[in-house]
């Protein structure tokens, strides 16, 4: 319940471009590849495609938005890593925010959230002058719904990403995302 509030009441304050409300979820998604080619339309006729499948392995789906800014940033990575999400969060604070004073950051508690991350991933210098950049809000055990990232996110890999893509590049492209 109190992690419920603490969202909500996060999701209550006003824009303010030096204290950015962002929220991020990321997804696993598992790339696919036909194994025959498929068979053209013909009127009346959809395109037709075996049901077996080669498997490519997965890739990692994150997702930023900052909804009051009315802005989104979709990154297409091959691992979920601590050094991952590290990685994703820099960007977030030096090229997406470099002028915000902190970032009010809205996730869901998974293992890799965590302030240990960014000195997996940063010499300790620039993890401490990265966190001290991000707030971090953590939506309840049960209640990942409430973050915007996480039903952004559903909406793009049920709507868009419902079909089989063998690779990372197609990925991106389908995705609009930018390549780290």
């Amino acid at each position: 319940m109190a992690a419920m509030e603490d969202v909500l009441e996060t999701y209550c304050r006003p824009a303010d471009p030096r204290f950015p409300v962002v929220n991020m979820d990321e997804q696993p998604f598992q790339r696919l590849d036909h194994t025959r080619e498929l068979l053209p339309m013909k009127p009346g006729l959809p395109e037709r495609e075996d049901y077996e499948y080669e498997r490519n392995g997965t890739a990692c789906i994150f997702l930023f938005t900052d909804a009051l800014a009315k802005w989104r940033r979709v990154s297409v990575r091959e691992h979920r890593t601590a050094i991952d999400w590290a990685e994703e969060m820099c960007i977030l604070l030096e090229k997406d925010y470099p002028n915000a004073e902190k970032v009010i950051l809205v996730c869901d508690n998974l293992n890799t959230h965590i302030a240990a991350s960014f000195y997996k991933a940063f010499p300790p210098n620039i993890a401490l002058r990265l966190l001290k950049r991000l707030e971090i809000h953590y939506t309840p055990k049960h209640g990942s719904w409430l973050n915007i990232a996480e039903c952004e996110l559903s909406a793009l890999t049920r709507q868009c990403l419902n079909r089989r893509i063998p690779g990372l590049l197609k990925l991106s492209k389908e995705t609009g995302s930018v390549r780290n």
